[in-house]
Protein backbone atom coordinates (compact mmCIF):
# COMPACT_ATOMS: atom_id res chain seq x y z
CA UNK A 1 0.00 0.00 0.00
CA UNK A 2 1.95 3.00 -1.24
CA UNK A 3 -0.98 5.38 -1.62
CA UNK A 4 -0.39 9.08 -1.18
CA UNK A 5 -1.60 9.70 2.40
CA UNK A 6 -2.84 13.15 1.36
CA UNK A 7 -5.45 11.81 -1.03
CA UNK A 8 -8.71 10.29 0.21
CA UNK A 9 -8.87 6.73 -1.05
CA UNK A 10 -10.97 3.63 -0.75
CA UNK A 11 -9.83 1.03 1.76
CA UNK A 12 -7.38 -1.59 0.56
CA UNK A 13 -8.90 -4.74 -0.89
CA UNK A 14 -8.75 -7.96 1.03
CA UNK A 15 -5.98 -10.39 0.23
CA UNK A 16 -6.63 -14.12 0.04
CA UNK A 17 -9.43 -16.44 1.02
CA UNK A 18 -8.68 -15.93 4.73
CA UNK A 19 -9.77 -12.30 4.54
CA UNK A 20 -13.00 -13.32 2.86
CA UNK A 21 -13.65 -15.99 5.49
CA UNK A 22 -13.08 -13.68 8.43
CA UNK A 23 -15.29 -11.02 6.85
CA UNK A 24 -18.04 -13.57 6.23
CA UNK A 25 -17.72 -15.02 9.73
CA UNK A 26 -17.96 -11.63 11.43
CA UNK A 27 -20.89 -10.60 9.26
CA UNK A 28 -22.69 -13.86 10.07
CA UNK A 29 -22.20 -13.43 13.82
CA UNK A 30 -23.23 -9.79 13.80
CA UNK A 31 -26.23 -10.59 11.59
CA UNK A 32 -27.39 -13.20 14.10
CA UNK A 33 -27.23 -10.61 16.87
CA UNK A 34 -29.15 -8.17 14.68
CA UNK A 35 -31.90 -10.75 14.06
CA UNK A 36 -32.29 -11.33 17.80
CA UNK A 37 -32.48 -7.59 18.45
CA UNK A 38 -34.94 -7.11 15.57
CA UNK A 39 -37.19 -9.90 16.90
CA UNK A 40 -37.21 -8.31 20.33
CA UNK A 41 -37.98 -4.89 18.84
CA UNK A 42 -40.79 -6.34 16.70
CA UNK A 43 -42.36 -8.03 19.73
CA UNK A 44 -42.25 -4.80 21.69
CA UNK A 45 -43.68 -2.82 18.78
CA UNK A 46 -46.52 -5.32 18.36
CA UNK A 47 -47.38 -5.11 22.03
CA UNK A 48 -47.34 -1.31 21.88
CA UNK A 49 -49.62 -1.32 18.82
CA UNK A 50 -52.20 -3.47 20.63
CA UNK A 51 -52.18 -1.35 23.77
CA UNK A 52 -54.95 1.24 24.08
CA UNK A 53 -53.87 4.85 23.59
CA UNK A 54 -53.73 6.98 26.71
CA UNK A 55 -55.95 10.06 26.61
CA UNK A 56 -54.13 13.22 25.56
CA UNK A 57 -50.93 11.48 24.36
CA UNK A 58 -49.39 10.99 20.95
CA UNK A 59 -47.03 8.27 19.81
CA UNK A 60 -43.36 9.18 19.95
CA UNK A 61 -41.24 8.38 16.87
CA UNK A 62 -38.84 5.48 17.35
CA UNK A 63 -35.14 6.38 17.60
CA UNK A 64 -32.00 4.32 17.20
CA UNK A 65 -30.06 3.74 20.41
CA UNK A 66 -26.47 4.99 20.03
CA UNK A 67 -23.79 2.31 20.24
CA UNK A 68 -21.80 4.54 22.63
CA UNK A 69 -23.05 7.56 24.53
CA UNK A 70 -21.44 9.77 27.17
CA UNK A 71 -23.90 11.92 29.13
CA UNK A 72 -22.57 14.86 31.18
CA UNK A 73 -19.44 12.97 32.22
CA UNK A 74 -17.01 14.62 34.61
CA UNK A 75 -13.81 13.16 36.05
CA UNK A 76 -11.18 14.55 38.39
CA UNK A 77 -8.04 13.17 40.01
CA UNK A 78 -5.78 15.74 41.61
CA UNK A 79 -7.17 18.18 39.03
CA UNK A 80 -10.21 18.27 36.70
CA UNK A 81 -9.71 16.02 33.66
CA UNK A 82 -13.13 16.02 31.97
CA UNK A 83 -16.03 18.38 32.66
CA UNK A 84 -19.60 17.78 31.44
CA UNK A 85 -18.59 15.68 28.40
CA UNK A 86 -21.45 14.49 26.17
CA UNK A 87 -21.39 12.89 22.73
CA UNK A 88 -22.83 9.88 20.88
CA UNK A 89 -21.41 7.32 18.45
CA UNK A 90 -23.97 5.76 16.13
CA UNK A 91 -23.81 2.28 14.60
CA UNK A 92 -21.04 2.02 11.99
CA UNK A 93 -19.57 5.46 12.71
CA UNK A 94 -15.91 6.23 13.34
CA UNK A 95 -15.56 9.06 15.84
CA UNK A 96 -12.05 10.45 16.20
CA UNK A 97 -11.18 12.33 19.39
CA UNK A 98 -8.49 14.96 18.88
CA UNK A 99 -6.95 17.60 21.13
CA UNK A 100 -3.74 18.80 22.67
CA UNK A 101 -1.59 16.45 24.77
CA UNK A 102 -2.83 15.88 28.30
CA UNK A 103 -6.44 16.88 27.64
CA UNK A 104 -7.90 13.48 28.61
CA UNK A 105 -8.48 11.87 25.22
CA UNK A 106 -7.26 8.42 26.25
CA UNK A 107 -9.18 8.77 29.51
CA UNK A 108 -12.41 8.70 27.49
CA UNK A 109 -11.45 5.28 26.12
CA UNK A 110 -10.83 4.04 29.67
CA UNK A 111 -14.29 5.25 30.67
CA UNK A 112 -15.88 3.40 27.75
CA UNK A 113 -13.98 0.25 28.76
CA UNK A 114 -15.07 0.85 32.38
CA UNK A 115 -11.49 0.81 33.52
CA UNK A 116 -12.39 4.12 35.18
CA UNK A 117 -15.63 5.41 36.68
CA UNK A 118 -16.56 9.09 36.30
CA UNK A 119 -17.25 11.34 39.27
CA UNK A 120 -20.50 12.32 37.58
CA UNK A 121 -22.44 11.38 34.48
CA UNK A 122 -23.19 8.17 32.62
CA UNK A 123 -21.39 6.09 29.99
CA UNK A 124 -23.59 3.86 27.84
CA UNK A 125 -22.30 1.01 25.67
CA UNK A 126 -25.02 -0.64 23.56
CA UNK A 127 -27.66 0.94 25.80
CA UNK A 128 -26.13 -0.27 29.07
CA UNK A 129 -24.78 2.19 31.65
CA UNK A 130 -21.36 0.66 32.32
CA UNK A 131 -20.66 3.02 35.23
CA UNK A 132 -23.06 0.96 37.37
CA UNK A 133 -21.48 -2.42 36.61
CA UNK A 134 -19.54 -4.55 39.04
CA UNK A 135 -16.05 -5.70 38.09
CA UNK A 136 -17.36 -9.08 36.92
CA UNK A 137 -20.20 -7.48 34.95
CA UNK A 138 -17.75 -5.09 33.33
CA UNK A 139 -15.61 -8.02 32.16
CA UNK A 140 -18.65 -9.48 30.44
CA UNK A 141 -19.67 -6.14 28.91
CA UNK A 142 -16.21 -5.72 27.37
CA UNK A 143 -16.70 -8.78 25.19
CA UNK A 144 -18.23 -6.57 22.48
CA UNK A 145 -15.18 -4.27 22.53
CA UNK A 146 -11.82 -4.63 20.81
CA UNK A 147 -8.96 -2.42 21.99
CA UNK A 148 -5.81 -1.34 20.15
CA UNK A 149 -3.47 0.22 22.68
CA UNK A 150 -0.95 2.98 22.09
CA UNK A 151 2.33 1.37 21.07
CA UNK A 152 0.36 -1.84 20.32
CA UNK A 153 1.08 -3.17 23.86
CA UNK A 154 1.98 -6.64 22.59
CA UNK A 155 3.32 -9.19 25.07
CA UNK A 156 7.08 -9.28 24.50
CA UNK A 157 7.38 -12.85 25.81
CA UNK A 158 4.73 -14.22 23.41
CA UNK A 159 4.96 -14.88 19.68
CA UNK A 160 2.49 -13.30 17.25
CA UNK A 161 0.27 -16.40 17.31
CA UNK A 162 -0.07 -16.30 21.09
CA UNK A 163 -0.53 -12.51 21.17
CA UNK A 164 -3.46 -12.64 18.76
CA UNK A 165 -4.85 -15.80 20.37
CA UNK A 166 -4.77 -14.32 23.88
CA UNK A 167 -8.36 -12.94 23.98
CA UNK A 168 -9.66 -16.12 22.33
CA UNK A 169 -8.11 -18.30 25.01
CA UNK A 170 -9.33 -16.02 27.76
CA UNK A 171 -12.90 -15.42 26.60
CA UNK A 172 -13.99 -18.17 24.21
CA UNK A 173 -14.36 -21.96 24.26
CA UNK A 174 -12.58 -22.50 20.93
CA UNK A 175 -10.12 -25.40 20.86
CA UNK A 176 -6.48 -24.96 19.80
CA UNK A 177 -7.11 -25.82 16.15
CA UNK A 178 -10.02 -23.39 15.92
CA UNK A 179 -7.97 -20.68 17.61
CA UNK A 180 -5.07 -21.13 15.19
CA UNK A 181 -7.46 -20.99 12.23
CA UNK A 182 -9.07 -17.81 13.60
CA UNK A 183 -5.62 -16.25 14.13
CA UNK A 184 -4.55 -17.13 10.58
CA UNK A 185 -7.70 -15.63 9.06
CA UNK A 186 -7.44 -12.47 11.13
CA UNK A 187 -3.76 -11.94 10.31
CA UNK A 188 -4.61 -12.31 6.62
CA UNK A 189 -7.35 -9.76 7.05
CA UNK A 190 -4.83 -7.18 8.29
CA UNK A 191 -2.54 -8.02 5.33
CA UNK A 192 0.02 -10.13 7.20
CA UNK A 193 1.20 -13.56 6.03
CA UNK A 194 0.51 -15.98 8.92
CA UNK A 195 3.25 -18.39 7.84
CA UNK A 196 5.81 -15.61 7.97
CA UNK A 197 4.84 -13.83 11.18
CA UNK A 198 3.07 -16.23 13.58
CA UNK A 199 6.26 -17.56 15.15
CA UNK A 200 7.98 -14.17 15.40
CA UNK A 201 8.26 -12.13 18.59
CA UNK A 202 7.08 -8.51 18.65
CA UNK A 203 10.71 -7.34 18.70
CA UNK A 204 11.21 -8.94 15.27
CA UNK A 205 8.39 -6.88 13.71
CA UNK A 206 8.48 -3.39 12.23
CA UNK A 207 6.40 -0.67 13.87
CA UNK A 208 3.70 -0.95 11.22
CA UNK A 209 3.56 -4.73 11.57
CA UNK A 210 3.23 -4.41 15.34
CA UNK A 211 0.27 -2.06 14.85
CA UNK A 212 -1.41 -4.54 12.50
CA UNK A 213 -0.85 -7.40 14.95
CA UNK A 214 -2.39 -5.21 17.65
CA UNK A 215 -5.42 -4.61 15.44
CA UNK A 216 -5.62 -8.35 14.69
CA UNK A 217 -5.63 -9.11 18.42
CA UNK A 218 -8.43 -6.59 18.94
CA UNK A 219 -10.41 -8.03 16.01
CA UNK A 220 -9.88 -11.73 16.77
CA UNK A 221 -12.84 -12.04 19.17
CA UNK A 222 -15.22 -10.52 16.56
CA UNK A 223 -16.04 -7.28 18.44
CA UNK A 224 -18.82 -4.95 17.34
CA UNK A 225 -16.86 -1.93 18.59
CA UNK A 226 -13.17 -1.09 18.13
CA UNK A 227 -11.29 1.42 20.29
CA UNK A 228 -7.93 2.77 19.12
CA UNK A 229 -5.43 4.77 21.19
CA UNK A 230 -3.04 6.64 18.86
CA UNK A 231 -2.97 3.91 16.19
CA UNK A 232 -0.61 5.85 13.86
CA UNK A 233 1.76 7.44 16.39
CA UNK A 234 5.43 7.06 15.52
CA UNK A 235 4.80 5.73 12.02
CA UNK A 236 6.09 7.05 8.71
CA UNK A 237 3.53 8.56 6.28
CA UNK A 238 3.23 5.44 4.12
CA UNK A 239 2.67 3.13 7.09
CA UNK A 240 0.26 5.66 8.57
CA UNK A 241 -1.74 5.46 5.32
CA UNK A 242 -1.72 1.64 5.59
CA UNK A 243 -3.15 1.72 9.13
CA UNK A 244 -5.72 4.36 8.17
CA UNK A 245 -6.81 2.22 5.22
CA UNK A 246 -7.18 -0.77 7.54
CA UNK A 247 -9.44 1.17 9.93
CA UNK A 248 -11.53 2.25 6.93
CA UNK A 249 -11.62 -1.37 5.76
CA UNK A 250 -13.14 -2.46 9.07
CA UNK A 251 -15.67 0.35 8.87
CA UNK A 252 -16.77 -0.29 5.29
CA UNK A 253 -16.50 -4.10 5.10
CA UNK A 254 -17.73 -5.06 8.56
CA UNK A 255 -19.66 -1.97 9.70
CA UNK A 256 -17.55 -1.89 12.87
CA UNK A 257 -18.25 1.09 15.14
CA UNK A 258 -15.00 2.78 16.17
CA UNK A 259 -13.67 5.42 18.55
CA UNK A 260 -10.16 6.60 17.75
CA UNK A 261 -7.88 8.85 19.79
CA UNK A 262 -5.35 10.58 17.57
CA UNK A 263 -2.89 13.47 17.31
CA UNK A 264 -2.64 12.97 13.56
CA UNK A 265 -5.16 15.37 12.03
CA UNK A 266 -4.51 14.24 8.47
CA UNK A 267 -5.18 10.61 9.36
CA UNK A 268 -8.13 11.60 11.58
CA UNK A 269 -9.83 13.43 8.73
CA UNK A 270 -9.36 10.46 6.40
CA UNK A 271 -11.07 7.95 8.68
CA UNK A 272 -13.56 10.02 10.71
CA UNK A 273 -17.32 10.10 10.33
CA UNK A 274 -17.29 12.67 13.15
CA UNK A 275 -14.52 14.53 14.97
CA UNK A 276 -14.65 15.46 18.67
CA UNK A 277 -12.26 18.23 19.72
CA UNK A 278 -11.33 18.13 23.40
CA UNK A 279 -9.99 21.31 24.99
CA UNK A 280 -10.05 22.72 28.53
CA UNK A 281 -11.86 19.60 29.84
CA UNK A 282 -14.74 20.13 27.37
CA UNK A 283 -15.82 18.90 23.94
CA UNK A 284 -15.56 22.23 22.09
CA UNK A 285 -16.52 20.83 18.68
CA UNK A 286 -18.35 17.74 17.46
CA UNK A 287 -19.10 17.30 13.77
CA UNK A 288 -17.80 16.15 10.42
CA UNK A 289 -14.26 16.89 9.22
CA UNK A 290 -15.76 19.22 6.60
CA UNK A 291 -17.65 21.15 9.27
CA UNK A 292 -14.49 21.43 11.37
CA UNK A 293 -12.34 22.82 8.55
CA UNK A 294 -15.12 25.29 7.68
CA UNK A 295 -15.38 26.54 11.27
CA UNK A 296 -14.31 30.12 11.90
CA UNK A 297 -13.68 29.49 15.59
CA UNK A 298 -10.22 30.97 16.35
CA UNK A 299 -9.11 28.03 18.52
CA UNK A 300 -10.13 25.47 15.89
CA UNK A 301 -8.24 27.40 13.24
CA UNK A 302 -5.13 27.53 15.45
CA UNK A 303 -5.45 23.84 16.28
CA UNK A 304 -5.72 22.82 12.63
CA UNK A 305 -2.72 24.98 11.80
CA UNK A 306 -1.38 24.23 8.38
CA UNK A 307 -3.63 21.27 7.60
Amino acid sequence: MTDDPKAPQAPAAESGDGASRVRAAIRTELAADAVDEADAAATAADAAAKAPDSPGTTAEPTTTTPVIELRHVSLSFDRPILDDISFVVQDGETVVIVGESGTGKSTILKLILRLLRPNAGEVFVKGQDVTKLTFEEALQARQCLGMVFQGSALFDSLCVLDNVAYPLREHTKLDDDQIEQRVRETLQYVDLDPDQVMTLSPAELSGGMQKRVGIARGLAARPEIMLYDEPTSGLDPLTTATISNLILKLQHDLDVTSVVVSHDIRSAFRIASKVALLAEQHITFFGTPEEMTASEDPYIQRFLGGY
